[in-house]
Parts: structure tokens; sequence; C-alpha cells
């Protein structure tokens, strides 16, 4: 069995989802006016010069530390009542026809991000996936975020946890794809027999070029809704096939 794995942010949706969900934590109070303007900032900066793994660690912590003590219900709720909203109007439209497409193929189609669960696993459910990964926060008996995390889904974990997924479900990852955006997703990209960058940041085009990756280009933002079992015509699913016949027999070598 084969199966497609697709990040999320500026690989599915045209932002980061946390950024997106931004305004909506500051208006219900979890989150102050100066820390949403500084996520937005950084945002830009990871749109024009990706993020390394240091920085991405320094994100997690900021991020880990705005969180203790939110809700964890409450949590779930907000992004029930607004992914339809605020995330949904960010999905690109060439990501949606890939994933119909994989699914339509009967391979499975699993949401990766280092996002938390609360909000990866609902949005992979609206699109009609197979599943998620994602990152798991530490709650406490009370049913609130504690500030620290059971599961960080990024870099080398993201390829830890495919493998593992992969072992339970009997999926073939040498027949299996990838989609991501950022260099910090090499293992997960490495991971698979086809591996392609989509929007990629600077280190993953480079990366891409020296593994002679299919390098794909998504820019048109849609909503779910919008989908239609006829494919769009960006044919980017021809795109794939074709990559994926080119690249033939030639596997690159697992970490």
């Amino acid at each position: 069995m084969r199966a497609a794995f697709f990040d999320l942010d500026k690989t599915v949706i045209a932002k980061s989802s946390l950024v997106a969900l931004g305004p909506e934590l500051h208006a219900r109070g979890l989150l102050h006016r100066r820390t949403l303007i500084r996520a937005g900032i950084g945002h830009l900066w990871f749109q024009r010069f990706g993020a390394d793994e240091k920085r991405l660690n320094r994100v997690r912590e900021r991020v880990l530390k705005l969180t203790r003590g939110w809700d964890q219900d409450e949590v779930r709720q907000m992004v029930k009542e607004t992914i339809n909203e605020v995330i949904e109007p960010l999905i690109y439209a060439e990501a949606l026809e890939l994933i119909d497409d994989h699914l339509d193929q009967g391979d499975e189609v699993y949401l990766v991000s280092s996002a938390p669960a609360e909000i990866v696993e609902p949005f992979a459910e609206l699109l009609g996936m197979t599943g998620a990964i994602s990152s798991r926060a530490t709650i406490d008996a009370n049913g609130k975020f504690t500030g620290a995390m059971d599961f960080f889904a990024q870099g080398e974990n993201k390829a830890v946890a495919i493998r593992a997924l992969a072992n339970m479900r009997g999926i073939d990852l040498d027949e299996s794809f990838a989609y991501s955006d950022s260099e910090t997703d090499v293992p997960m990209l490495m991971v698979v027999g086809h591996p392609f960058a989509v929007n990629a940041d600077r280190q993953l085009a480079k990366t891409a070029h020296d593994h002679q990756w299919p390098l794909l280009s998504f820019s048109h933002p849609v909503t779910a809704l919008s989908r239609s079992k006829s494919h769009t015509p960006f044919l980017v699913s021809a795109v794939i096939v074709g990559a994926a016949a080119l690249l033939g027999g030639a596997r690159l070598q697992r970490r």
C-alpha cells in the first residue's frame, strides 16, 4: 500500500496555521497584541528566508511558554468554530487536487505538521484525509496546557513518526510520496521514494536540486468547499505522475 504525506504550512495552506489563528487567539484573550505582531513579522521572515532547526526550536519554546495554562477544550472549540473562516480559505488548489488524486488512486493520505493536534487533526478531517501526524502538548489533570510537549513533530521526528505509521499500516515507503516546503523537512522527504519540494525555501531548493527532486509551485488559494472531482486546470497530478515515472526505479537512501 502507498501513502502520501503532506506538510501543512506553506504546502497545503498559504501561511502558518498558528499565525492565521493569531487574531482569533487575541480576540479570546489568549494572545497579547504585541505577540501577534511579532508572530506576523516572523512569518514574513520565514516566507522569505526559511527556517533552520535552531530558529524553529526557539519558536517552539516561545509558543510553549505562551500556551501554558490554556484550556485544551477551549482551544479545540475555537478551532472548530473558526477553521472554515480562518484557515480553509488559505488552502492551495494544487494541494487539494493532489490530495484528491491520491485518494482516488487508493493511497492513504496524511497531514504531517509541527502544529498541535488540536489544529492539525480537525484540518485533516476537513480535507477528507486518512489521518494526521502532529505535535502533542502535555496536558495536566485539569485539561490545561502545561507548557511542555509530549511529542514535537519537527525535523527527524517527522520521519520517525512516518516510519512508525508505515510499520503499523503496512505502507510501502519506497512507493510513497511526500510534499513539503522547508529544509527542516528533509528527513520526511528522504524517508519516501517520491519526495517533492513545494514552494521551497532557499535551502530546500538547493537540496532538491542536488538530489534531483521535482520542485512544485502552489499559488492559487481556494476553499475546501470549492473542490471538484473534475481536475483543475493546473494539471498538477500529471506533473506528479510524470516526475515519478522519470525517477523510475531510483530510490533515495532512507535515513
